[in-house]
């Protein structure tokens, strides 16, 4: 225990004075949250600028603009006919309406006509306007129709339906999806810098066998399994304090909500460490120097990461490439997030924590079996 102890405290100390390989493993995952905000924070609704053209002096006319101008994210500006299309080209306003003259008779005659919509931006931008405007106009038409051309029963339907005390009022509900996507973002990120990591860190057992410290360390007191316990030690200790400043940052800064509660969210990121750890070290025991271990690791956890769904929803992908994720730890951690935030109990995925404890297990009896079967280091070049 001893020289496991002075083995993982002097792995500490080198990461700590090597300050560029510090600031790797600790504050590169954070690029993953700015990621995730730029992808998906700027998904809430927005304004829209329309702008009015009244040809018509009548009161139904004058009472549509006003009812535009309420529609909620609409901002309304009155102009003139002849400033049209210079607006809408310079993009100052994003459709303009022209209530021409006779528009509030045809309203008043149960056929609304004489009112037109002009823009560049295509039904995206007319169709929200143009739902709630002939909803407004089809009301109208209606009480004309019931009046049956009385002019005055028309007029005094339509004072009290715009007078009514019949009310509406909408409560908007927090949309917790675009913090849920932040989330799937930066944790997919997240993954890909602690697999990076893991096998930045497993990668220098090669390092030492190179330059013959391994050797010198076993014919010390310290056998190779306290030697790879303590590399697994601190790997860990790495992804642990990796996973704790991404998740404050995200939540305590930037004040994103995971939809999961935070040591939930810590318990199952370790789980899958374990499995990150474990692969590293499969890649370890297989690579027979340091380039061939890097190159195993860009062929293995980037392309792995890319189809497992941490960069871009899984649901995008063909059904083959989604049948392949299912055999992959990310996608089992990316779906277990995915599941929590949609409120499952953390009891009720124990199919998907005991699948990511049987990757690491899995992992790590292969790369035991490895190192035993491969233990001649004096024999390496």
């Amino acid at each position: 225990m001893k020289e496991a102890l002075w083995l993982i405290s002097n792995s500490l100390r080198s990461i700590v004075k090597n300050k560029k390989r510090l600031f790797t493993y600790l504050f590169v995952p954070l690029i993953g949250i700015l990621i995730g905000i730029a992808a998906y924070g700027n998904t809430g609704p927005t304004t829209m600028y329309a702008g009015v053209v009244n040809h018509d002096n009548g009161k139904i006319a004058k009472d549509t603009v006003k009812f535009i101008s309420g529609i909620n994210h609409v901002k309304v500006s009155n102009i003139d006919s002849s400033k049209v299309n210079d607006q809408i080209a310079s993009g100052k306003l994003d459709c303009v309406i022209i209530l021409d003259s006779g528009f509030s008779k045809s309203v008043m005659n149960g056929n609304p006509d004489h009112i037109e919509m002009v823009s560049i931006k295509g039904a995206s931008i007319t169709g929200f306007v143009k739902s709630y405007v002939n909803n407004y106009l089809s009301n109208v038409a209606s009480l004309s129709k019931a009046a049956g051309g009385d002019h005055t029963a028309f007029q005094k339907m339509y004072d009290q339906y715009k007078d009514s005390s019949f009310k509406v009022n909408a409560q908007s509900l927090k949309d917790t999806s675009k913090n849920n996507d932040i989330t799937g973002q930066t944790i997919g990120f997240l993954i890909m810098i602690m697999l990076s990591s893991a096998g930045g860190l497993s990668e220098i057992i090669i390092r030492e066998k190179e330059n013959r410290t391994y050797l010198r360390l076993m014919s010390s007191p310290i056998n190779s399994r306290i030697y790879v316990f303590s590399n697994v030690v601190v790997n860990m200790i790495i992804m642990t304090v990796q996973i704790l400043i991404t998740l404050t940052v995200m939540t305590k800064i930037f004040h994103i909500s995971p939809g999961v509660p935070f040591w939930t969210m810590v318990g199952v990121l370790l789980i899958f460490a374990l499995a990150g750890v474990g692969l590293s070290l499969v890649i370890t025991s297989f690579a027979s120097t340091t380039a061939s271990s890097g190159a195993m690791q860009n062929l293995i956890m980037t392309p792995t990461c890319l189809l497992a769904g941490c960069f871009w929803p899984v649901e995008i992908m063909p059904k083959t490439m989604q049948k392949i994720a299912e055999f992959l730890p990310q996608r089992w951690l990316l779906d277990t997030i995915t599941q929590l935030q949609k409120g499952h109990s953390l009891s009720s995925l124990s199919m998907n924590i005991s699948i990511l404890f049987a990757f690491a297990l899995a992992f790590f009896m292969i790369a035991i079996y490895k190192f035993s079967r491969g233990n001649n280091v004096r024999n390496f070049i």
